[in-house]
Formats: structure tokens, sequence, C-alpha cells
């Protein structure tokens, strides 16, 4: 048969690609020119080439084998998105692959370097002025607009706008103090005491003045408050806001503001200053004149022999608009103001051993089916690092995304409160063999039904906040059928009053299976919340001051609060998802009947065969009616064959946190019925698709 017109150019495309017998691949180079046919030879210059060509397979017909797009080492400025829709779209038996040569590291960079030769000495001498004099000689500027840079964005309360990075780290904004947090307190300064602590006298409710205090070196004085920004838990310990301040008297330690404060500041909050030039006094803050279009920075030692980065790219770095069958494998994702990855629907996508950092967020998986995140490194960000939501509540019907074998820590850096690790919505999504760690909150919070949470290693986490937990869900009564098993929770700092909890079950959450895993060095492991028909079981608690603890805010809270009363917001998801009627009532039939049975009330828990070792195990609910008021008669939870111990009840290796039970273990014998909880399957494993091996230990596990 003769080929004639463009089914001659699509066989001749094809045969150059790869040929008709294997995969079809394209090569992808810093070299290439997007003029090539995309071959090992003769490679394209960018990603797009390289989409345009397979869109040109696929104008024949659907593709009939798997095609590859080989993308070789080196760094890719991207300065917009990296676009994928759904005619891009590969097939179960033919699906389309983006990814690095092997043994080769490609950067996908969202910013421009700032060449060394550009930085100069601080010249004007407005500008020495404000700097301490300790550092005006090793202060030094760029002009950006002189080098074509003038879009900084709106640097906004936590983090907006321009971020520089210096080989991969990101660099702080000029901030005081150095360290830690300064307080404030409402109400006006008349005066200080002996420890110049401020006097204040209360302004009430309308008030716009705080006084404060700090510990270490006071503040310099500020010459402009344009673009200073006070970042902090100035409300709840759970809640980080960012105000401009009208005035600041250091002098006298007060803070006047162009709001009233209302109800905050009643105690000392903590707060801290950004983008104050004065404040540049450590290596490696930086200002920005965003009028002038100038940065100042006082250099890192390591600046000379590394490459100076800023972020450019405020959009996502790569999109998927309702691909299926679309692999990223083996890309480093790097200095973007937006988010690096979002996919949006579509199906059997996939983010495949990716580094993704100094970004604002990681990736986002919104809508379709089964798509996934697997043995990414995220790290460096703003805020949260994967979020998975999709599926039909009101249909029950799972959306099964998954994130499996990501290693993501140092997160939610500048928006520290309701950014977690990662972020679980809808139905039936799976998180498994994670390790995630170092943040200032959750590491995995959830809402919606039937999400399995297992195999995750999770430690220094909550660094920060309080009223929080490393895994947690709230304030709803039909988030239902969610398991979290075999997973390892350790050193879980303590924090002030409310505290931190390992996992969290806040306002009355409900149906949580809390099985088979092990909570070491913490305050309160487990956390009932008013809620009802949890099981806690099979778990291992050690060295935990309070393992299981419980209380009634649903009967408390009633009134005071309004959130439980009949007919108020925890009644309408009853109501909008029919929870009496299937298939609500077939999948949850406690839930079915719950409007029967006092909703408020903390009923149907279980706590059963848990073993708690030198830890200060007690009965949830006898401490619950003892500490709390507002009980009813029926009990809240039957508790039995709990085995307490102050001695290694047979672990492997405690001493390096092994924490496997020998066959030999006298819980077995003690505790009818424990299963042996798999812990040598917890955490990251390596794998064809995982990032970096081995994974850097910051402790035993």
């Amino acid at each position: 048969m003769r080929l004639v017109g463009p089914l001659l150019a699509m066989a001749l495309l094809w045969a150059s690609a790869g040929g008709a017998k294997g995969d079809v691949t394209f090569y992808v180079a810093t070299d290439g020119n997007d003029a090539n046919p995309g071959t090992k030879d003769k490679p394209f210059a960018s990603l797009e080439a390289a989409r345009d060509a397979v869109r040109k397979l696929k104008r024949g017909g659907a593709l009939r084998q798997p095609v590859t797009v080989w993308i070789r080492g080196g760094v890719y400025l991207r300065a917009k998105t990296f676009q994928l829709k759904q005619e891009d779209s590969g097939t179960k038996d033919a699906p389309v692959v983006y990814r690095a040569c092997k043994s080769q590291k490609v950067h996908l960079v969202g910013g421009r370097e700032i060449k060394a030769s550009w930085l100069e000495p601080v010249k004007d001498a407005s500008v020495l002025e404000r700097l301490e004099p300790g550092v005006r000689a090793r202060a030094r500027q760029v002009d950006l607009k002189a080098h074509g840079i003038t879009d900084y964005g709106e640097m906004g309360g936590h983090a907006g706008g321009l971020k520089l990075f210096c080989n991969g780290k990101r660099l702080p904004l000029a901030r005081w103090p150095d360290d830690g947090y300064a307080l404030a307190r409402r109400g006006k300064v008349t005066g200080l005491d002996p420890n110049r602590v401020p006097k204040l006298i209360d302004e009430g409710k309308t008030g716009k003045t705080v006084g404060f205090k700090f510990i270490g070196d006071p503040p310099n004085r500020w010459h402009r408050l344009e673009g200073v920004y006070l970042r902090g838990y100035w409300w709840e310990e759970y809640c980080f806001h960012a105000w401009t301040p009208k005035q600041i008297d250091p002098e006298k330690q007060q803070i006047t503001f162009g709001h009233t404060l209302r109800d905050y500041l009643m105690e000392w909050r903590r707060f801290y200053a950004v983008n104050v030039l004065e404040e540049m006094d450590r290596p490696g803050e930086w200002y920005l004149d965003r009028k002038a279009g100038v940065f100042y920075l006082l250099p890192p030692p390591h600046l000379a022999k590394g490459r100076l980065q800023a972020s450019m790219l405020q959009d996502t770095m790569i999109a998927l608009d309702n691909t299926s069958y679309i692999t990223i494998r083996g890309l480093t994702l790097e200095v973007m103001r937006g988010g690096a990855v979002i996919v949006g629907g579509g199906a059997h996508n996939l983010m495949a051993g990716c580094i993704i950092r100094n970004a604002k967020q990681g990736v986002t998986v919104a809508g379709g089916t089964n798509n996934g995140v697997v043995g990414c490194d995220i790290y460096d960000l703003e805020a949260m690092g994967v979020r998975l939501s999709g599926g039909d509540r009101k249909t029950l019907t799972p959306a099964g995304h998954y994130a499996v074998n990501n290693h993501i820590h140092h997160y939610a850096l500048l928006h520290k409160t309701w950014q977690p690790g990662i972020r679980v919505q809808g139905v039936g999504q799976r998180v498994a063999h994670n390790r995630i760690h170092h943040a200032p909150q959750y590491a995995i919070s959830y809402d919606g039904n039937d999400h399995l949470f297992e195999f995750n290693n999770m430690h220094d986490l909550c660094l920060e906040m309080s009223d929080v937990g490393v895994i947690g869900c709230g304030t709803n009564w039909t988030y239902r059928g969610n398991v979290i098993r075999h997973n390892l929770i350790h050193h879980i700092p303590k924090r002030p009053y409310p505290g931190v909890v390992g996992v969290y079950l806040d306002n009355c959450a409900c149906s949580a299976d809390i099985i088979g895993n092990v909570f070491y060095k913490m305050t309160k492991p487990v956390m009932i919340g008013g809620g009802r028909d949890n099981i806690i079981r099979n778990n291992v608690f050690i060295e935990c001051e309070i393992p299981v603890y419980m209380d009634n805010r649903g009967l408390r809270w009633e009134t005071r609060w309004g959130h439980f009363r009949p007919g108020g917001p925890m009644y309408k998801p009853l109501r909008e998802f029919k929870h009496d009627q299937p298939p609500w009532s077939t999948r949850y039939p406690k839930l079915a009947r719950i409007l029967d049975e006092m909703p408020q009330a903390p009923l149907g828990n279980i706590v059963e065969r848990n073993v708690s070792v030198r830890s200060g195990w007690s009965d949830p609910e006898a401490v619950c009616r003892k500490t709390f008021s507002t009980h009813v008669d029926r009990g809240y939870t039957k508790m039995s064959d709990n085995f307490v111990t102050d001695e290694d009840p047979g672990f492997v290796d405690a001493a390096s946190m092994d924490f496997e039970l020998r066959d030999d273990s006298i819980v077995y014998s003690m505790v009818p019925g424990f299963k042996k909880i798999p812990f040598e399957k917890i955490g990251l494993y390596e794998d064809e698709y995982r990032a970096t091996w081995p994974v850097p230990k910051d402790r035993p596990q």
C-alpha cells in the first residue's frame, strides 16, 4: 500500500522518533533546536516541541505504542507553564512519559540567575545610613531593572513575590529578631518595669496599639515601614497572621496598627518582622526596594562558588489538564513563586521520582481518578507539600489518588498554619510509606471518607503550633471510614496548652480506625475530641505522657459555641448527604442512627489490645468524666485487654528505634489477639521511582 500526503509524513515522523516496532522516543536537550526532528542525534530544545510532536503522532488516531520523551541533563529556564491537555494523553497500553535521561540531572528552573558580576558595593548614602555600621562595607546591591528584571510580584502578608536562592538554599528576608520571636500584648504602653517589660493599659476590643517585649538584641531604628510585615501567631496558636505596622517605637516598645485588634492579644503573642533593611545583619539576609528595583544583600559565605537565583515564574510550572496516562519522571522543579505541579482531572497520571523544591507549593491533584505522586523528594516549600482531592462524597465513589514513598520535609516555611505535608480531601485516597518531618504543623490533614494512611514515618513536627496534630481532621460527623494503621509517629515536641497530638480527632471527628501504630516520645498520641465510633486498637505507646485522651466537648460546647446545637453547622452535612439513606446508611450504619443517640456525646469508642510502655496510661473515659462537666449516663468507651508495663516488652532493638516485637515478646501472651505490627515496612523504600537513595537520616528509623 502506498502512503501519500499526511500519512506519509506521519510514517516518516514515527520512524524518525524511534520506529514502529518499539517504543516511540523523542529527545530534548539544552543544545537542541525546535526545528529538529527530536531524534537522539537531533533533539528538540523545548518540552513544548516534544509535546507537539506527540500531538502530530496522534492526528492519525490513538497511539499504538508507548511514547517516551527523554530529557537530557542541564538547566531549562521556564518562563511559562508547561501545559498538557486532554489531547496530549496516552492510553493504558501506550502511555506518554516525560523523563530525565538515566543518570542525568534535569533542572526546570522558574527563575533568573543573578550573576556575581552584577553585585556592587552599596554607595547610596541614604541606604548606608540605614544599615548597621558593621555591615556597610560588606553589603552588596543589584540593580535589577538595569538587567531587565522588573516583575517583583506582590509581597503580600506571608510569602508573595520574588525570592532569592543560593545553591538551592532559600535566603531569608532581613528580619528581626534574627531567630525566634518577640512577644506582643494588646494595650498602650505607659512605661517599662525594671525588667524592661512594657507596662500596659488595656484598650479593650477596639484598640490599635500593642506593647512588645523581646529577648536578646532590641530592634534597630527603622527609618521606613513601607513593605515591613509583622508575621506571627497574633491570635490562637493555630492561626498565623501578617500585619503591617503604622508606627513602631522601639524605645517605648509600642506598635501602632492601622486597624483595630478586636479580641486579639489578650496574652503575650509571638511575632517577628520581615523585610526590614535596618535588620540586614546576618550573611544571606536581603532586602528588596520594589520602587527602585534594587535589592540589597549581605552575601552568604558560599556565594563566590555558588549560583544566585531569583524566582520569577508566578504560575504553575507543570499543569496537566484532564489528561490520562501521562508520567512526569525524574525531573527537578525549582525556583518559582507558585506551585510546582497541578494535575486537574483525568486519570492514571503520575508524578514519579521528581525533586520539587524552592517553591510555594508542591503537587496538587484535584479531581479525576487514580492519579499519583510517587517517590518524590518535596521540600523547602512556603506552603503545603501534596494535596489530593477527588471522589464523589454523595455517592461515596472513591477517587483512588495516592501519595506513596515520598520524602516531604521543611514545608510551611512561610504559610505556617493549615498547610500540611499532605492534604487529603474527598473519598478514597491512599497515603503510604512517606517520610514527613520538620514543619511547624500537621504532617497529614484530611476530610472526607474512606481514606487509608499507612506505613508512614512522621517525626519532628508541630514544631511551632499548638492545638494541632501530626494527623488530624475534625468538625464533621460525616467524615467516616478512615483508617490510620501501621504508622510510626515519634519525637513530637511538647507545646504550650492546649498542646500537640499524634492523631487528633478534633471537634467530634468520628469513625477513625487507629490500628497497629507505634507512638514514641510525645505528649498525647491519640485524642478523641468529643467524637464517636473511633477504634484505637493494637497500638504501641512508648514513653508518652497520655497515650489516649478524651473529652466531651460536643456536650459542653453545644450552647456556648453553637456548632453542635440541633440545626447547627454539624447537622448540615447530615442533611446534604442523606446520612440515613443508601449508600450512606449501608456503608455507615452507625451514622444512620446518630440523630437517635444524642450525636453530641462521644459514644461507641473502642480502646482495646494496646501496649503502653513507660507511658502514663489511664482510662480516658474516667479522666474525661472527672475533668469535665455535662455528661450522659451511657458509657463512652469500651476498654479491654490493654497491657501496661515499664519494662521492654521484647523489642528487636529499642535503642536503635527498631520497635518490632520479637516472636517471644511477652505481649503475645499478655494481650490475646494482639497482631504483629509490620514495623519493617514503615517508611521509605528503594525502588525504580525513588528520587534519591539512600535517604539521609536525621534520626534513627
